[in-house]
């Protein structure tokens, strides 16, 4: 039988929490995240609220001539990544075991930040101006890279990209990895600070973010009738996956088993998820298959769910097709009503969710659930936390581009 893979240690950075417990009990406590944005003049914008991080310090784990070297996505991700491995007693190796041990670190859009800033510096300053590292800064696999460096993992190293599915596919990945023998440990997972001026305006001029200006914390309405749109998020998260065997070796603690992941493509359209949801049902059927479990065996869904019309009312569909009669039985719920959409972190993030729930039994609400959708018929815990024995968990992530993947987790049993 091929290798069970575990999760030996995690980290968390969300707009309701530094670190996995307060984003956990931000979770499960239905706090919104959403508030007027704070880092530029939004009077212009048709949106002018999103899902920021606040009170985070990067220097409680980084030394200042690095921290200013890295983009704030990098410096969230090297910060989740810190939590994961000091939790999974991985944060200092040998030469040796680095060797064996590696990085799969995804962001959808990378330095946005730093694009930002020096495409301005050029075009007002000239080319002489703009800075040396703004190349290293600003693109998207250098979170692994960096990953990699603290903690001396010198095995497999790259970056994935692939929108909203990008955190989910390196996790997924890195379990191919572990499962393949390429590894004996891996850093995965993604992180995105997308709340810019640009990275606001080009969603705004797609009309896919929510205008919801008047009541920022209500915006985020995943699955509700009354949905204008996904509220925009930043943050990260990054897990320890290993090999059982590994694991046992070095007598780590284990949290739970990535037990199966699916991945799928709509080839349909650049943004619009495929009517009826065929690309998501072959997704979640594939994780189902590669986990060994039937649709009766999934306890609890944390649905991607952005709160925007048609992907709601589609994936509530293809839950359905995946899912049969049990569709009406399990669990749905979208965490980004509270931490906003975090893009390319999201399927981290969420996962993050789905591992918390497996241990502690709580199912996370969908909060301002307030007008049902006869087109969203399912049951999305709506507004309050629920105890509920949750064995296994399915979370599902699709990008622009048609990318689709979906991850298992199950509760650890020896």
């Amino acid at each position: 039988m091929p290798e069970r893979i575990v999760v030996t240690g995690m980290g968390g950075i969300s707009p309701v929490g530094i670190g996995t417990e307060e984003t956990w009990n931000g979770m499960i406590n239905g706090v919104s995240g959403a508030r007027l944005i704070s880092r530029f003049d939004t009077s212009n914008f048709k949106t002018r609220f999103a899902c920021e991080v606040e009170n985070f310090d990067p220097l409680i784990k980084l030394d200042k001539k690095t921290a200013k070297r890295m983009d704030l996505f990098c410096q969230y991700a090297v910060y989740s990544a810190f939590e994961a491995a000091e939790q999974a007693g991985l944060s200092e190796v040998s030469d040796d075991e680095g060797a064996r041990y590696g990085v799969v670190y995804g962001s959808g859009i990378g330095g946005m930040y730093t694009y930002e800033e020096q495409i301005i510096k050029l075009h007002e300053q000239g080319p002489g101006r703009v800075s040396p590292f703004f190349i290293p800064m600003m693109i998207g696999d250098i979170a692994s890279g960096h990953i990699s460096i603290h903690f001396n993992f010198k095995g497999v190293n790259y970056g994935t990209q692939s929108a909203c599915a990008t955190s989910a596919h390196a996790i997924g990945l890195a379990a191919m990895h572990l499962r393949a023998g390429d590894a004996d440990a891996i850093i995965c997972g993604g992180s995105e600070a997308p709340i810019t001026r640009s990275g606001v305006a080009g969603f705004n001029s797609m009309n896919a973010l929510s205008t919801r200006n008047d009541d920022p914390q209500k915006a985020s309405r995943p699955f509700d009738k009354d949905r204008d749109g996904f509220v925009i998020g930043e943050g990260a998260a990054s897990f320890v996956l290993e090999t059982e065997s590994h694991a046992k070796a070095r007598g780590a603690k284990i949290y739970a088993e990535l037990a199966g992941y699916g991945f799928s493509a709509d080839a349909y359209h650049l943004t619009a998820p495929v009517p009826g949801g065929a690309g998501a049902v072959r997704s979640m059927n594939a994780a189902m298959k590669s986990a060994g479990c039937n649709p009766e065996d999934i306890d609890y869904i944390n649905a991607h769910g952005t709160s925007t019309l048609f992907n709601d009312e589609i994936e509530t569909q293809a839950i359905k097709s995946s899912l049969g009669d049990h569709a009406y039985k399990v669990a749905v719920s979208s965490t980004k009503s509270m931490t906003g959409h975090l893009l390319g972190a999201a399927g981290a993030v969420e996962m993050l969710a789905c591992v918390k729930a497996v241990n502690n039994g709580i199912i996370p609400p969908t909060i301002n659930f307030e007008t049902p959708d006869p087109q969203c018929d399912l049951y999305y815990v709506p507004n309050k936390a629920e105890e509920r024995d949750v064995k296994t968990a399915l979370s599902n992530t699709f990008g622009f581009g048609g990318h689709n993947a979906t991850i298992i987790v199950r509760r650890w049993e020896d």
